[in-house]
């Protein structure tokens, strides 16, 4: 689905600090966790009105995010993940897909990366129901 046509509101790079994790360490301690997330929506509407009224604000979905990442701790990133897909769709039912990836850069691994994560890409069946 990674080729998925349609318009979209996009957020890249959301930086946090969490304690996700399954060491003891990382649930002490914590770590940055970085996001990004796609929404598909039909933006015809507000890109003929101009309206936000039309549309979602970017900082809802940011809000969304910083709740999850900052709060109750996960053992598993695809939790995370799946946590700010579904609160996405019960807050905003106009949206029809959401992908969201949540990548750690400091992770204990022998060698250079830039993050390791998951990504989820999730879409609410024909019937509406998520």
């Amino acid at each position: 689905m990674d080729d998925m046509k349609g318009d979209k509101l996009i957020l890249r790079g959301l930086k946090f600090h969490g304690y996700h994790g399954v060491k003891p360490e990382e649930r002490t301690l914590g770590q940055k966790f970085v996001i990004d997330v796609d929404a598909w929506m039909d933006l015809r509407k507000p890109g003929i009105s101009d309206q936000l009224s039309d549309t979602i604000s970017y900082t809802e979905i940011y809000r969304i995010v910083k709740g999850v990442v900052e709060g109750t701790p996960q053992n598993l990133l695809e939790s995370v993940a799946h946590q700010i897909a579904s609160i996405t769709f019960s807050k905003f039912p106009q949206i029809s897909a959401v992908r969201v990836k949540v990548g750690k850069p400091h992770v204990a691994v022998q060698g250079q990366l830039d993050y390791l994560g998951v990504e989820i890409f999730r879409s609410k069946p024909a019937d509406g129901q998520s």
